[in-house]
């Protein structure tokens, strides 16, 4: 067993997820408050007050850093709670404190987003879907079941909702596309779709206000029926579809292909919440609408990172069809943590992974287990860190293994799964990643369609479409007191020292400081310096200031124009990274309300920049936009694999050292002729000796017999 490095520290679970107790006891505090007069049950009606979502309620971070430093007390463990007040027309959110047993509750509303958050900006619960789906049978599909039975077959109807619900503040119409109950059925549209108006409280005031068949627009299910009985629409003929999305294996599996495991045992160690690793230090949480998060990351005990957080993932989509014409999906106000399930031993996570579970309290009646669902495992990434061969004078081989630890949930909402990876690098180096995978979204072949993607199966247009992945990152390079930095370089026309009358364009460094917010939000539409830092005052070994990089990796689209109404809930989208000077009233670039009313949202990223405040030596946080465009192609079909599809930042130390610190690491590897076979620096040497394993050859090495010898 490796010997770890620290100790774990039980200050870290400040940063705990709640437990399943502290969710219990919050809810059961929260159904004692009459006053209240608050439901649990999972099929409240929208018209009755539901207790949505308990979820932790990190501290300020002043507190939280006086604690971790140990010159503050611990701070109050507190609870977010979302109720959705149906029969007073609001939304509110509440401290909930002190945990495990509260006392108080304190409305925040007005705090957090200096606004009032009207009933309908709330999510659609279950029980609002269980009544728009018993609404849909009755005025829908009731009335339909010739063309059911003529144009979609049997293995009709499950419906997918399009997203946002009307063209402005207070709409709640939602256009349901409807796909053959299949096997990814995202990928099997049936051509017909109808948009509902749930916009009342009280189901009876529904209504079908669209009806789309074929291409074809109507005003009701009736007309529809009508002209269909009267041959005035081109009628989709039903016939079989072949099951071309399932994922079952069409081969007969021979073998298991390569698998990973920790001959001498796990070099990490998995406290709780707070993860050894090495060098590196750092606790982990999930939040059910934002996602996975670490917070206090160390390497060789100092902070580096206060917070690595997933914000939001946002989409838009292309089409000639109702729903997909107006769809822009913003994920966190349906809940990317929320559906972080079980991951799959030895294929989403290696088999001999940690494997962690987790208790979520969102549109539910109790605390939900969900086991499994982030995993933790160190993994050989596939290529040397670093490595070098010396053909030239002092023959030598050195080199080492670029094993890291990754911390990964993946989260499966709708069509799409999302894999969020945090990996931590020997190097000092952190990397947020992440992949996407699932379904595409499709929609029915109609006049028009190839102008907004490709078909993919008969009848079925991929439609095109972005993904926007924003993080937040808050770097506390040597203390909180930091500027951000750029560096590039330009090509200057300089004379030759020793052939003046000759001339050579030269790269120069050139090197800035962004002194307010607006200087420091860079857009996407605009040419980005190449090296950005957080950088401290303090200075390394060789004069430069200590700063950390942020090298965003990511292949976007085009964002959705500001002139657009909708503009505003992903207005954070415009910036290939933006720095603002770090405020608790600022934790978020989204929220949970976005989505059910992207027109004035509770959150406009935006004006976190408008004040233009100095970032000159102040906290910082790094709000980083990523993602990728995705024109859908054959072979989506079954689903989008991961490779090529994803994005993220990588944190990389730059003069933050004197030199490589991985060059400490008892990973590296050393030959020189001679001592080919020899252990001491190079640890593979002897590991077929030594292990119990019967597949490992005994190591060689005979690299130095074609080296260039001079003087022979």
């Amino acid at each position: 067993m490796h010997p770890l490095k620290g100790k774990h520290d039980p200050r870290s679970r400040v940063f705990a997820d709640l437990t399943q107790d502290e969710y219990t006891q919050v809810q059961r505090y929260m159904e004692r408050q009459k006053d209240l007069d608050i439901s649990t049950k999972q099929n409240t009606l929208p018209s009755e007050n539901f207790l949505f979502m308990i979820d932790l309620s990190v501290p300020n971070k002043a507190a939280v850093l006086a604690y971790l430093d140990g010159k503050g007390p611990k701070p109050e463990r507190q609870a977010t709670v979302v109720v959705f007040f149906g029969k007073r027309g609001y939304i509110k959110e509440y401290l909930v404190g002190p945990l495990p047993q509260p006392t108080y509750h304190r409305d925040v509303t007005q705090e957090r987003y200096q606004m009032d958050l009207p009933i309908s900006k709330r999510l659609v619960t279950v029980g609002e879907y269980n009544l728009l789906f018993s609404f849909m049978l009755k005025e829908v599909f009731n009335k339909i079941g010739v063309i059911v039975e003529e144009s979609f077959g049997e293995k009709c109807c499950d419906g997918f909702e399009q997203m946002p619900r009307g063209v402005r503040s207070g709409d709640r119409t939602t256009w349901m596309s409807f796909f053959r109950s299949m096997d990814g059925m995202y990928v099997h549209p049936v051509g017909f779709e109808v948009q509902f108006n749930h916009q009342s409280l009280n189901m009876s005031q529904w209504s079908v206000e669209r009806v789309f068949y074929n291409g074809h627009y109507f005003d009701s299910v009736d007309h529809l029926v009508t002209a269909y009985n009267e041959g005035k629409v081109p009628k989709i003929v039903y016939k079989p579809t072949p099951d071309y999305a399932s994922l079952k294996p069409r081969s007969k599996p021979l073998q298991v292909g390569p698998l990973q495991f920790n001959l001498e045992g796990s070099r990490y160690s998995v406290d709780n919440n707070h993860v050894l690793y090495l060098d590196w230090s750092f606790a982990f949480g999930l939040s059910s609408a934002s996602g996975m998060r670490v917070f206090d990351v160390r390497f060789k005990g100092e902070r580096i990172v206060y917070e690595l957080s997933v914000q939001e993932a946002m989409s838009v989509y292309g089409s000639v069809t109702p729903g997909m014409i107006v769809t822009k999906f913003l994920d966190a106000s349906i809940g990317i943590g929320r559906f972080a399930h079980e991951l799959t031993r030895g294929v989403d996570c290696p088999y001999q992974a940690t494997y962690v579970d987790t208790y979520r309290y969102i549109d539910v009646d109790q605390p939900i287990r969900f086991r499994n669902s982030i995993c933790i495992f160190e993994h050989n990434m596939g290529q040397p860190l670093r490595r070098h061969f010396a053909d030239f004078y002092h023959h030598s081989y050195g080199g080492m293994v670029n094993s890291a630890l990754v911390v990964r949930t993946i989260t499966a909402i709708g069509n799409y799964d999302y894999m969020w990876d945090f990996i931590f690098y020997q190097s000092g180096s952190v990397e947020a990643k992440v992949h996407a995978t699932g379904y595409i979204s499709s929609s029915y072949l109609v006049n028009g369609s190839l102008r907004h993607g490709h078909q993919v199966a008969e009848n079925v247009l991929g439609n095109i479409h972005t993904h926007f992945i924003n993080f937040k990152v808050d770097l506390d390079i040597v203390g909180v007191k930091n500027v951000f930095q750029t560096k590039d370089m330009e090509f200057v026309n300089v004379s030759l020292p020793w052939m003046p009358e000759h001339y050579a364009m030269v790269p120069h460094l050139v090197e800035n400081q962004l002194n307010t917010e607006q200087e420091a939000a860079l857009r996407y539409d605009t040419k980005t310096p190449r090296y950005l830092h957080i950088a401290s005052p303090k200075t390394n070994r060789w004069g430069h200031q200590r700063s950390y990089r942020l090298q965003v990796v990511s292949f976007t689209g085009e964002h959705l124009p500001e002139s657009q109404p909708e503009e505003k809930s992903m207005s954070w989208a415009r910036y290939k990274v933006a720095i603002t000077k770090h405020k608790d009233l600022e934790r978020t670039s989204s929220s949970l309300y976005s989505q059910n009313d992207m027109w004035s949202p509770a959150v406009d990223f935006s004006k976190y920049i408008a004040d233009n405040e100095s970032i000159e030596n102040e906290d910082l946080v790094a709000w980083i936009t990523t993602g990728f465009l995705h024109i859908p192609h054959a072979e989506d079909i079954p689903n989008t694999v991961t490779v090529g599809n994803g994005g993220g930042v990588v944190l990389r130390p730059h003069n933050y050292f004197d030199e490589d610190p991985s060059i400490n690491s008892a990973d590296g590897v050393s030959i020189i002729p001679g001592e080919e076979d020899k252990c001491e620096n190079n640890r593979m040497a002897c590991l077929s000796q030594e292990s119990c394993s019967p597949v490992l050859e005994p190591f060689s090495y005979d690299g130095f017999s074609g080296v260039m010898k001079f003087g022979d």
